[in-house]
């Protein structure tokens, strides 16, 4: 039976624009409206959630950042870290598949913490179905300087970079990147090279056509491995900015939304699936809300 059948689906929002910099010196980022935009179109109703209410982040101030500092706001990120996944894991207990609503990507850090957790304590391995139009896989290892953890977060969930945000608790990695795929990445991506040299399993978007998106991610189930479960990691801008250029960073050669919404059906309704969080989808460029009734038409369809 499905995941999301078996267990009622809880939203909980991590509005988080910790990870990424400032558009303008006087501006923050406008990813922290997005769980509003989307419970404004009834999503919690609409999926019968549960409403699992809002991890509040703390205050955004990239102003003292500098190249050379490391990752921008680092111990605001650990701080929220530890708290998203704490509330993770409670949902967990409570027998809920947690659908976060980000926020940027490094809200990932958070889910992958939990899971990390679990596997302390259990010794079975979690994986990360990762569907997103960048690798954000910037590290110090392959780049002059890091600073904004939305482009680095898979990075740092796998152990690069540094400590305080990389091993938390200690438990550095979060995810094995044996029990990692990567769904929509453009082939373009600086570092997808190194990602294949690791031997991670990924499927840019002109492979996922070609293979089929339904077989596609079929083919993502079995190459996640043998796992006591996943999670699946959804960044909006794996949509080509012509269905969906509301997001912090758009990159043409996307999908769709109706193959995005295949791809999470598919995912979701395996056993395995313990929870998805949504990141980057900006409000501040969808003034008349229509890219916000998209998403949660997509997430309603694929969820339900």
């Amino acid at each position: 039976m499905p995941a999301t059948r078996s267990r009622r689906i809880a939203v909980l929002d991590a509005p988080s624009n910790l990870g990424l910099r400032p558009p303008t010196a006087t501006t923050v980022p406008g990813c922290a409206k997005a769980p509003g935009a989307l419970r404004d179109h009834r999503l919690i109703s609409r999926l019968n959630a549960v409403d699992a209410g809002c991890l509040t982040p703390p205050r955004f101030d990239a102003a003292t950042w500098r190249p050379g500092d490391g990752v921008g706001q680092a111990k605001a990120i650990a701080e929220y870290t530890r708290r998203l996944a704490d509330r993770v894991e409670r949902l967990w207990q409570e027998r809920r598949f947690p659908l976060v609503l980000g926020g940027d990507c490094s809200i990932l850090l958070g889910t992958a913490l939990a899971a990390r957790r679990r596997t302390e304590r259990d010794r079975k391995p979690r994986g990360l179905i990762f569907i997103d139009a960048h690798s954000d896989f910037r590290h110090p290892g392959n780049s002059q300087y890091v600073g904004a953890a939305a482009a680095e977060e898979l990075a740092l969930a796998t152990g690069r970079g540094q400590p305080d945000l990389t091993d938390i608790g200690g438990l550095r990695p979060y995810i094995d990147t044996d029990h990692l795929v990567l769904l929509g990445l453009r082939s373009d991506d600086p570092h997808r090279v190194e990602l294949e040299a690791t031997g991670v399993a990924m499927r840019t978007v002109p492979a996922l056509r070609a293979g089929g998106v339904g077989r596609s991610a079929e083919w993502a189930l079995d190459r996640v491995g043998e796992v006591a479960t996943f999670w699946l990691h959804v960044d909006v801008d794996v949509l080509d900015p012509s269905v969906m250029p509301a997001v912090d960073g758009p990159a043409p050669g996307g999908i769709s939304l109706g193959e995005l919404s295949q791809i999470i059906t598919t995912c979701a309704a395996d056993d395995r699936c313990v929870g998805m969080d949504l990141t980057v989808f900006d409000p501040d460029y969808d003034p008349d809300g229509e890219y916000a009734k998209a998403l949660t038409d997509l997430l309603v369809e694929a969820l339900q």
